[in-house]
């Protein structure tokens, strides 16, 4: 089964589901209180799936739509261009292209980097992993089985050892082999736990003071089952760090998808990647249109 097969599959319940509640009604105001019910239920959210109605209504009137089917296909084109935060970090000499992931615990962190790791490493890039996560029992020897598997560079310290102290390290190790991007992983840590969120923000000072435009990229794993609770995820993360980048993990589950809507109408925050499973090509750059496809379908599949 290819990427999007599996992203289709893991959100097909949404698909029907929204397809279902709208049904096959005249374009009317049954029309637009059945889509308002097909959004909250995709995780969208009320405030959002009224905003996105009220666009819709504009552009049923500009573009002169007439039935329910093509106002579904606008819909999904408001969807598409909501969801088309395009953001690229610029790109710094010297030379690493430094990436701090982070997110609370169980979204997959170690796993998604090994995953760009791996991608990066089919690009002939050299790639170093740095193992902050120094408090998860097995994080760092999953994070260097990562590291033998696909031929990267890897660093880390005793169990327990400063996070911060580990991202210098890292830093200073991948300066000296001509690193191209270094990784660093981080505990997982709930996002309202200040102690544990001052503390990144501590490894961000660090890694500033060794080179002053690092951290290029700070990605925000999320869990795509946990929902409109990722709201107040994002925004912990956000606030503290400054998250360039999210990526979007078990997609082949049993997420709804409209929390990808939510964070990015909320937050301004692109999407990089999203995940469908635990293989190795599991993790793909985040494609706008290839999502709403897969979350929403044809109406006519209702039918």
């Amino acid at each position: 089964m290819n990427f999007f097969s599996k992203l289709k599959s893991g959100l097909h319940k949404t698909r029907t589901q929204i397809t279902s509640i709208i049904g096959r009604p005249e374009l009317d105001e049954t029309f637009f209180d059945s889509m308002e019910e097909a959004l909250i239920a995709a995780d969208i959210g009320l405030e959002l799936a009224l905003d996105i109605l009220d666009v819709l209504r504009e552009d049923i009137k500009l573009e002169k739509v007439n039935t329910a089917a093509q106002a579904y296909v606008c819909m999904k084109e408001i969807i598409v261009r909501l969801l088309s935060v395009n953001k690229t970090p610029d790109e710094f000499p010297p030379k690493p292209w430094v990436i701090l992931v982070a997110g609370v615990n169980g979204v997959g962190k170690t796993t998604t980097i090994g995953k760009m790791c791996h991608e990066l490493r089919n690009e002939d890039k050299k790639v170093m992993l740095g193992a902050a996560d120094t408090f998860r029992a097995g994080a760092v020897d999953q994070l260097r089985i990562w590291a033998e598997r696909t031929g990267a560079d890897f660093v880390s310290q005793h169990a327990g050892a400063d996070a911060a102290s580990v991202a210098y390290d890292a830093m200073e190790a991948a300066a000296s082999r001509d690193t191209d991007v270094l990784m660093l992983d981080t505990a997982g840590r709930l996002h309202n736990k200040v102690n544990l969120m001052n503390e990144l923000q501590k490894m961000v000072r660090v890694i500033r003071r060794h080179t002053s435009h690092a951290p290029n990229e700070i990605l925000l794993v999320i869990d795509a089952t946990t929902g409109q609770n990722a709201l107040q995820q994002a925004k912990a993360f956000n606030d503290i760090l400054g998250v360039t980048g999210l990526v979007i993990t078990k997609l082949d589950g049993t997420a709804k998808g409209g929390i990808a809507l939510a964070l990015t109408r909320k937050f301004g925050i692109p999407i990089r990647k999203i995940g469908v499973g635990e293989g190795v090509e599991d993790l793909r750059d985040f494609d706008a249109t290839e999502y709403v496809e897969a979350m929403f379908g044809e109406l006519d599949s209702a039918r």
